[in-house]
Order: C-alpha cells, then sequence, then structure tokens
C-alpha cells in the first residue's frame, strides 16, 4: 500500500494543469499493453491533447476527473466518470480511463479510485454506471470484487495497442 495516498476529484481550474502527469500515466499504461483506446507508439503531444480535451470536458461539467496521487503530489492513477448523457439517461454515467502507473499496481490505488469515483457519481445523482474492460485482464477481477456486475463480452470489440484483437467484457453498477 502507499502511504499517504491522496485520491480526489479534479476542478475544471486544476484540470488543465493536471494534463501533464496524466499523459506520463497514460504513455505508461498504452507502453504496458492497456488497451484504453490508444495505439503504440504513443507520442506525448497526442496524449497530451487527449488530457486537454478531457481538461475542456471537466470544465464544461460533461466529466468528473479524480486522480490519485502520493505524499509527493505525484499522480499515480486516475478515473474519469462520463456524465453527459442523451436526455432519456440522466441518471447514467460512464467509468473510462482507468488508469495506474505501472509501478504503482497492485497496491489499492485502482480500487481506491472506483470508491471515490462511486462517491462522486451519487453526489451527481447518477444511479447507474457502466464501463467496460478487455476480457480476462486484471480490472475485471477488480470491478467483480468492488460489486459490479458482468453483462457480457464482444469478441473483436477494439483492439490491443499492438494491433491485436482483444474481446471486451462490459459492466454495471447501481449506486
Amino acid at each position: 500500500m502507499i502511504d499517504n495516498l491522496t485520491v480526489r476529484r479534479i476542478g475544471p481550474d486544476e484540470a488543465a494543469i493536471y494534463a501533464e502527469a496524466l499523459a506520463d500515466v497514460l504513455v505508461d499504461c498504452v507502453e504496458g499493453g492497456a488497451s484504453v483506446s490508444f495505439m503504440l507508439p504513443l507520442s506525448r503531444e497526442k496524449a497530451l491533447a487527449f488530457w486537454r480535451g478531457v481538461a475542456e470536458g471537466v470544465a464544461r461539467g460533461e466529466r468528473a476527473l479524480l486522480v490519485a496521487e502520493d505524499r509527493d503530489g505525484q499522480v499515480l492513477g486516475t478515473v474519469q466518470m462520463i456524465m453527459l448523457q442523451p436526455d432519456n439517461q440522466p441518471h447514467r454515467a460512464d467509468i473510462a480511463k482507468m488508469l495506474v502507473s505501472r509501478k504503482s499496481r497492485r497496491q489499492g490505488i485502482a480500487q481506491r479510485l472506483m470508491a471515490a469515483a462511486e462517491e462522486v457519481a451519487r453526489e451527481e445523482g447518477k444511479t447507474v454506471l457502466v464501463l467496460d474492460t478487455v476480457t480476462g485482464g486484471d480490472a475485471e477481477r477488480l470491478y467483480e470484487r468492488a460489486g459490479w456486475q458482468r453483462v457480457g463480452a464482444v469478441p473483436k470489440y477494439a483492439l490491443m495497442p499492438d494491433g491485436a484483437f482483444c474481446e471486451t467484457t462490459f459492466y454495471y453498477k447501481h449506486v
């Protein structure tokens, strides 16, 4: 476990400031084989552009952005909640980009991020959360231990960063 780990929601004024640190985490995860919408090689510029876009979404109130930081303020992980949904789904949000740097894994950070995301969901009046993850990956165990319900899997839904197909499993949770 990481001593003095802080997990918190980043406000609109801070989101852009965190783009650099979040880009480091994203590049690290993709280089480690995480299927999180990006292909290898992932340039720092592309990662920064992604996080700047996320910051704009946070500023518009479309996303909630959470980070896990160590006592020195180093970002070790992050997760997002996409709150902007169609008119007939105001009660739902999508969990996206659960990322923990490779050197910080297996220390409870992802579990703390998910618990914090669920709390933010409740604060925002979201009662149904959905997410997807690579079938057979470590994240499946995390979500199932946290009470997420498996809906099903779609073969060849996405690509791994190296271009290989991967199956994706979908989950939901009522909070």
